[in-house]
């Protein structure tokens, strides 16, 4: 009796070009990224950019190191290209001029405040899940791993860049994230060091100047067509909350 013949086994080349897949000695591999606006990171990062598609976590030792800063560039370039920014439940409220200044369009952005932590979870999860691409920034309290795991499967099936941000605690405990990032300022500068990616992690940290944190982004890209208006001034009642904000301090 004849046999089946066996199925042929797929070419090694196929199994070694799966964007999840990397060798232990690989600085990068085929994931789908986006830019990060200072080339010293991009250099520095897998795929050469924030991962798309996959959690970022940012452990921050104090608030407003220069974290949103860092991203700005990266959600400008979103927004400006119709897609929409969330961010659930940030510890300041954010300034509506500031981040127009840097060429965030503020008609993409929600801003979301929750009540409890299970509520800002759930909100967490229906963004991602809810609207493919985009971003989505979130500070939520202690997520567990099987928490964030759940955020990455989906953040995976929507494309969605998603960047939740810690303290340093979190510094050493477990997670599934795509990335993790320690961020400290050091004299008005920002220090990153790589905790995890997908791939070889860089050996020394990454400086980012302040003056770079600063820099203006491309404000041609939110003006004004109207006649007579000033293309400078930002478009008004464009942020839309959820909720009241449970801070009175306004930060970038």
């Amino acid at each position: 009796m004849a046999l089946a013949p066996r199925p042929s086994a797929a070419p090694i080349s196929s199994l070694t070009a799966h964007p999840l897949l990397w060798r232990g000695k690989q600085v990068s591999h085929h994931i789908a990224t986006l830019g990060t606006g200072y080339a010293a990171l991009d250099k520095a990062l897998p795929g050469h950019g924030w991962p798309r598609g996959a959690i970022t976590e940012l452990v921050t030792d104090t608030l407003a190191c220069g974290e949103l800063s860092l991203l700005l560039p990266a959600l400008a370039r979103l927004s400006q290209a119709k897609q929409w920014i969330s961010m659930i439940d940030p510890p300041w409220i954010p300034y509506p001029s500031a981040l127009h200044g840097r060429g965030l369009a503020l008609e993409k952005l929600l801003l979301v405040h929750t009540k409890e932590r299970a509520e800002s979870l759930w909100a967490c999860e229906q963004v991602v899940r809810g609207m493919t691409g985009g971003a989505m920034l979130a500070w939520p309290d202690g997520l567990s791993f099987s928490e964030v795991r759940r955020l990455q499967l989906a953040a995976e099936r929507t494309q969605k860049t998603v960047f939740l941000f810690h303290d340093a605690k979190a510094a050493n405990a477990s997670s599934p994230a795509a990335l993790r990032l320690q961020l400290t300022a050091d004299d008005g500068d920002l220090q990153i060091r790589v905790l995890k990616c997908r791939g070889q992690r860089p050996a020394s940290n990454i400086r980012i100047r302040r003056s770079q944190l600063l820099q203006a982004s491309l404000p041609s890209a939110v003006k004004s067509n109207e006649p007579g208006k000033n293309p400078n001034t930002p478009p008004e009642d464009t942020v839309l909350s959820l909720t009241a904000s449970r801070v009175d301090r306004a930060a970038l």
